[in-house]
């Protein structure tokens, strides 16, 4: 966890060392966005389906996404990162964030190859993993800068993360004096997405994660339970968000489970090729 401010902005930086369980990891759309430094091998991204797989050597840059992400992993991959709130990435972007939705960019795009290369080498040289996150932790520190409108979407985005996205975004706009379409403008050019699409993604986020994979599943309570008109919604959403029906997710994160039991990853709402 980082120290304030970047608290009000991140959950959490993290480092990542090892051989990943299957070549290919598909996560799902979450209300965060990402940000990797790459130590490793190049990994590559499928954003799509219907879009070729890119690679990435420095890393890479990724807003609050609107339907999966296909990651393709080294053998071995080694990389430090951050997993920002949907508002947080905005400070440390010189473009509206909608300019890169559901399109990951380097690194070097997005801070330029000199800083780039010299935050990788002195990333790559540090003592150990906490060395390494302090480093990062300090990066962020000297690039964040006042944003405008940060406020406003942090409050609205907080009260969404807090209902599962289950409230009303006029009463949003309502509550903070705004209209609509000012919300829907400042939300598009900090996190990436309107105001409405955020919050979906939050229900479809706390859906999933309410899902006990180790016992039998009543899809009509759970779609119920998350707000969604009926089962049907429910699998529409599901399928949009991650091109998949609910029972071949949970079969893919069933066997995940099997074959894996008690790996770092197993939390992670993600199936795996």
């Amino acid at each position: 966890m980082p120290r304030p401010p970047l608290d009000g902005l991140i959950d959490d930086l993290y480092y990542l060392e090892g051989a990943p369980p299957y070549a290919r990891l598909t996560l799902p759309p979450m209300p965060a966005a990402v940000f990797i430094v790459n130590l490793g091998a190049p990994f590559r991204i499928r954003a799509g389906i219907d879009v070729e797989a890119a690679e990435y050597t420095d890393g890479c840059v990724i807003t609050t996404p609107t339907h999966a992400l296909a990651f393709g992993y080294p053998l071995r991959t080694r990389s430090v990162g951050v997993h920002f709130k949907p508002w947080g990435l905005a400070p440390f972007l010189p473009t509206p964030a909608a300019e890169l939705r559901d399109r990951p960019v380097t690194v070097e795009q997005v801070w330029g190859r000199p800083a780039m290369a010299e935050l990788r080498d002195r990333l790559a040289t540090a003592g150990g993993p906490h060395e390494l996150l302090t480093l990062l932790e300090e990066e962020l520190m000297r690039r964040l800068g006042e944003t405008a409108g940060l406020g406003l979407v942090r409050h609205t985005s907080s009260v969404m993360a807090a209902t599962s996205g289950a409230v009303a975004i006029g009463d949003l706009s309502a509550a903070a004096g705004v209209s609509s379409t000012h919300l829907a403008q400042r939300f598009k050019e900090l996190i990436g997405v309107t105001p409405k699409r955020l919050a979906r993604t939050y229900r479809f986020a706390a859906t999933v994660f309410a899902i006990d994979f180790a016992g039998s599943i009543d899809w009509g309570d759970l779609a119920g339970g998350a707000g969604y008109f009926d089962q049907a919604h429910f699998g529409h959403e599901f399928r949009a968000f991650t091109g998949l029906t609910p029972t071949r997710y949970i079969e893919g994160r069933r066997r995940f489970l099997r074959e894996h039991p008690g790996h770092t990853l197993d939390g992670w709402p993600l199936p795996a090729d």
